[in-house]
């Protein structure tokens, strides 16, 4: 039971959305640089996926302690706090055990890769935490989508790529004697990891937006001004649909990774089902029935991704 309170809380489900990036950086860099450290794999997993249950645990505590509206919408179920009863101080301890884990964990990929892990690992702590923590929190406004989608979706396949890959083929962050800062910055490399990033992006975008259209209504009430509450229920629906069209702005840059044409078609195919979801959650939107759709719509597009160039670097 304490096992089952803790999924809840942490909400391991959507695990996928951290995880899955982290897979697609490694498939990546196995695919494109040929290079492989499971030491540095191990240490990224643990300091990741101890760092979102943390953020989640935050983000459901602050709502357990700010919520407005207590009664009436499900409010009893909705929160893994509430609906086990869960004792504040004990939910307190579990997410400081999770933050020691993801910085201990952390701190030693950066002694294993250097100063740039350090600079991303700490403003994406940084931003994850301001996400559920603060006065504002970045979850309450209308950047909830551009900061999960950038952060989860680039940044993680960024890191994973780059703790397999020597420095100078990425780039190379380092401090001489003299205390001078030098970055060294592979542009086109890094443009195609952000290429290879898109369907992650948009598609982690659409799970947060996915969300706030589910509880628009809710969150008006309880003063939380997420994009859906800016533009509009329709509007929202209506960019839902074509952020996810936009996510297969990928196949171009594959092509150019030289990614065989005919495992490009099977990305291509993922779109009827991808369709199709977005058909049902335009005609219903509730947590309930189909917010789950914007996850599969995310696994779908992003692990025919990793299949592809898994495939791609057997291939070659």
């Amino acid at each position: 039971m304490m096992i089952r309170r803790f999924l809840d809380l942490v909400e391991i489900k959507t695990k996928v959305a951290s995880m899955i990036p982290f897979l697609m950086g490694t498939v990546y860099a196995i695919f494109h640089f040929h290079t492989f450290n499971g030491y540095h794999w191990l240490l990224m997993l643990v300091s990741l996926l101890s760092f979102d249950m943390a953020t989640t645990a935050i983000n459901n505590y602050y709502d357990f302690k700010k919520a407005v509206r207590t009664h009436g919408y499900g409010y009893e179920t909705h929160n893994a706090v509430v609906r086990y009863g869960m004792k504040e101080r004990s939910v307190v301890l579990l997410i400081a055990v999770l933050l020691f884990l993801a910085i201990g964990a952390g701190i030693m990929l950066v002694f294993e890769t250097g100063l740039l892990i350090f600079l991303l690992g700490g403003l994406s702590f940084c931003v994850g935490i301001l996400y559920s923590f603060g006065p504002i929190p970045i979850s309450r406004m209308p950047l909830g989508e551009l900061f999960s989608g950038l952060f989860m979706g680039f940044v993680i396949i960024f890191i994973s790529t780059y703790i397999h890959v020597p420095g100078d083929q990425l780039v190379s962050l380092t401090i001489d004697s003299n205390l001078f800062v030098h970055l060294d910055i592979q542009l086109v490399e890094v443009l195609l990891v952000f290429g290879v990033s898109i369907p992650a992006i948009l598609a982690i975008a659409n799970i947060m937006l996915a969300n706030n259209i589910c509880d628009v209504e809710d969150d008006m009430e309880n003063r939380r001004y997420t994009l859906p509450v800016y533009i509009g229920k329709p509007n929202a629906l209506l960019l839902y649909r074509y952020i996810y069209y936009a996510a297969y702005l990928d196949i171009f840059v594959l092509f150019y990774l030289r990614v065989h044409p005919v495992l490009l078609l099977l990305l291509l195919c993922t779109l009827i089902p991808v369709h199709r979801n977005i058909k049902r959650f335009e005609s219903l939107q509730t947590k309930k029935d189909t917010f789950i759709l914007a996850v599969r719509n995310f696994v779908l597009i992003n692990v025919a991704r990793i299949l592809v160039l898994t495939l791609a670097a057997i291939w070659s």
